[in-house]
């Protein structure tokens, strides 16, 4: 017997020290979140290495977070949780901590939580490999600690970790045969349930989330709804004039297409007027190595595209499909019923190549040197902005809704 008291406080002992490092690393798990995803002026974590072993990295996506709620603040709470299982027998002594008496075998709870917690992480890890393509040795370290803290809590004598899940089934149903505990559960899981809603409705922990709702529709597809035909977008008269500065290569750039499309659409007495800022060596002089290689070629091809009158038809065909060689650019001006010789003739005309040139001349003394970059009324907006934001400065310089 005394052996076993032993054995029992080693195991709570080791339990405890396991759970307390997992609270430290994601205390600073939550603080990595919060840097990388709220505070514009911090400077890389210890943990973000490469880019792959990027723990900055993958507190920036989506999937850092549940139900609006950042994943360190779960493991926060899964770890204060573990803790207060383990002192669960002494702390039931005091008044207020009395309901802690339902949890009647601990060690078999803290077993199923770290199952439970290493599955999840397993997941988590999957998608961490295979869809962001980033690690974070922290959450690595995490999902070890979750690991060893079910194995060291679990009775190997008595069912393993079969009995550990039956014990904590029974006893959660028997402690809600008690009319007082019933209630009181039931009131914690209405309240958890809206704080969770308001979690991921509010996205005020999750920025990366709120980003991605604003931006959902010009990126979840790359085919542009709002696409229109000929070489004019918005009113031919119109006094608002947005220059558009695209690459066709550059990822965002499609979305900020169909964002442009929609505005001519939505507003009146605005006209967008397409500037070519190919990133591609082979017509960029201000490119030191290959970045965006083709989107010179389809520079070319799309302003030949225009002579024809069909410069917005290719334009966004070109951002949805990407063609790779001047072979694919073909089938495609084939299918607009494009001349092909004169296209052919007119793509590698001097003149063209001039006014590509041209563009990234007159975008260079503008300082302009990425893509997407928006000019209205002589003032720059670089990058992609929420499309209520982009529509707001279109009409405070003079645009009207439709």
């Amino acid at each position: 017997m005394e052996n076993e008291n032993k054995s029992l406080f080693v195991k709570k002992i080791l339990i405890l020290i396991l759970t307390l490092i997992g609270f430290i690393t994601t205390i600073k798990l939550a603080i990595i979140y919060y840097n990388a995803n709220f505070n514009p002026y911090a400077l890389p974590s210890f943990c973000s290495v490469s880019d792959f072993i990027d723990c900055d990295g993958v507190a920036k996506t989506t999937e850092s977070q549940f139900f609006g709620v950042p994943l360190a603040y779960w493991g926060l709470f899964l770890y204060s949780f573990i803790i207060m299982l383990l002192f669960a027998p002494k702390l039931k002594d005091f008044k207020m901590l009395k309901f802690l008496e339902v949890f009647k075998n601990p060690l078999d709870y803290i077993s199923a939580l770290g199952v439970i917690s290493f599955a999840i992480s397993m997941t988590l890890l999957f998608i961490s490999l295979f869809e962001i393509n980033k690690l974070c040795i922290l959450c690595a370290c995490t999902y070890a600690l979750n690991l060893l803290i079910g194995l060291v809590a679990t009775d190997y004598k008595n069912g393993h970790f079969i009995k550990s899940f039956k014990t904590s089934i029974i006893d959660f149903f028997d402690a809600l045969k008690i009319k007082k505990y019933l209630i009181a559960f039931i009131i914690v899981a209405i309240a958890a349930a809206g704080f969770l809603t308001y979690t991921t409705k509010s996205f005020i922990f999750t920025p990366q989330l709120k980003n991605q709702s604003v931006y959902a529709e010009f990126v979840r597809s790359k085919h542009n709804k709002y696409a229109v035909k000929g070489n004019t977008l918005g009113e031919e008269d119109a006094q608002v004039i947005l220059y558009a500065y695209t690459d066709y290569r550059c990822p965002i750039c499609c979305a900020y297409n169909i964002m442009i499309h929609k505005l001519a659409k939505e507003l009146k007495n605005v006209k967008i007027i397409h500037k070519n800022l190919p990133l591609d060596t082979e017509c960029n002089k201000y490119l030191q190595q290959p970045f965006h290689v083709g989107s010179c070629t389809m520079a070319r091809y799309a302003l030949a595209a225009e002579r024809q009158g069909k410069f917005w038809d290719i334009n966004s065909i070109f951002f949805e499909k990407q063609p790779n060689n001047e072979e694919e650019i073909l089938t495609i001006a084939k299918k607009l019923r494009l001349d092909i010789d004169r296209l052919k003739q007119d793509a590698n005309s001097f003149e063209i190549r001039k006014q590509i040139e041209n563009d990234i001349e007159a975008a260079a003394v503008k300082g302009i040197n990425g893509t997407p970059t928006s000019e209205i009324n002589g003032k720059l907006y670089v990058g992609l902005r929420p499309y209520e934001d982009f529509k707001k400065i279109l009409i405070e310089a003079g645009a009207k809704e439709k």
